[in-house]
């Protein structure tokens, strides 16, 4: 399989948007303040891991960064364990305190997995497709993690008469929301993308194994899920108006329809060429110099200069399927990162 660099981003989402509160009891919204200020350092370690991933390193080249996340969540959790009870009330506290137990769990070991996974992810399409939908479902549940700890905070200020003022949101709560519409986006466009990328890749160990079979039906199959990727770009034209990667995945797909219906029979037509005339070779030297017949040398010759001929056309088509392959991938690679480095914040 052609090899490329790909960027593959988590997909875990704590979302923690700025309440402002307004209270009529003023140690109630204190009180909620000094409960989510216990917990706001780990959101910032995990964004920071986030965004060293989507910048192009390869999750275990992070690990380090998780592991700072997961120090800083237990952290919160014994921040949040050393407040005291409000009026007797624990209910908040506790609520955070499991959130924070969910968000240690899903950073401990289900993101573990993740990171464990992307080892075998090119592997194929289905290895691909699980990987990516772990971070997805991995996020979904951050994400009921968060709503319920925000009805806990709606609850409680319900409770004690305290006004929530929903704010702007913070910086790092924008970088949050702008990082999961990427990651969403992305996903959709790299599975399309990888799809016909690993069968091309297929195809090209089928061709090199002289496997004609197998190049045939892996041909066939590329057709198809180029088609029908470009079928699907119609839904995925551009994020937030860019359309650059979009361009770039289409322009690969392009390329792998073109190549396998133009270049690919070329290709395979000159094995099928190959070994007819190794049988027709072998069955010319076999026979005695003194027993070949004019007729057996003209077509000898005839066929050698056949051969030349499909070697000289082969090799052309090669090297047009090469570099039309190196100039799609290496299009996709750079627009891969320029994409990233315009949209995916920064945070350190």
């Amino acid at each position: 399989m052609i090899s490329f660099k790909k960027v593959l981003l988590a997909a875990i989402l704590l979302v923690s948007s700025v309440q402002l509160f307004a209270q009529k009891a003023e140690g109630a919204g204190a009180y909620m303040t000094s409960v989510t200020n216990a917990q706001g350092e780990m959101n910032k370690k995990y964004m920071a891991y986030v965004s060293a991933a989507a910048h192009g390193k390869r999750l275990r080249k992070v690990e380090k960064l998780r592991q700072a996340a997961i120090e800083s969540i237990t952290q919160s959790k014994y921040n949040t364990i050393g407040l005291p009870l409000f009026k007797g009330d624990n209910s908040l506290r506790q609520k955070s305190i499991d959130y924070i137990n969910f968000c240690y769990k899903i950073f401990n070991e289900d993101y573990a997995h993740i990171v464990n996974m992307e080892e075998i992810s090119e592997q194929s399409f289905d290895e691909m497709q699980a990987y990516l939908l772990l971070q997805e479902k991995t996020s979904e549940k951050l994400q009921e993690a968060n709503d319920n700890i925000d009805k806990a905070y709606k609850d409680f200020a319900a409770k004690y008469e305290v006004q929530i003022v929903e704010g702007e949101k913070s910086e790092l709560s924008q970088k949050m929301e702008v990082a999961s519409k990427l990651n969403h986006y992305f996903n959709q466009m790299y599975l399309v993308f990888f799809k016909c990328n690993w069968q091309d890749g297929k195809l090209t160990e089928a061709l090199n194994a002289k496997k004609l079979n197998d190049a045939e039906q892996s041909r066939n199959a590329l057709i198809k899920y180029a088609t029908e990727g470009l079928a699907a770009m119609d839904t995925m034209k551009s994020f937030m108006g860019d359309p650059s990667l979009a361009v770039a995945c289409k322009q690969a797909l392009q390329f792998y329809k073109k190549n396998a219906e133009v270049e690919l029979p070329k290709q395979l037509d000159f094995y099928l060429k190959q070994e007819n005339f190794d049988k027709m070779k072998k069955a010319f030297e076999a026979k005695a110099p003194s027993d070949r017949k004019k007729e057996d040398v003209d077509a000898y010759n005839k066929g050698v200069k056949d051969i030349n001929a499909a070697v000289n056309a082969f090799n052309q088509s090669i090297n047009t399927s090469n570099n039309n392959r190196s100039q799609v991938l290496q299009n996709w690679e750079s627009t891969q990162k320029a994409f990233f480095d315009t949209h995916m914040p920064y945070y350190k």
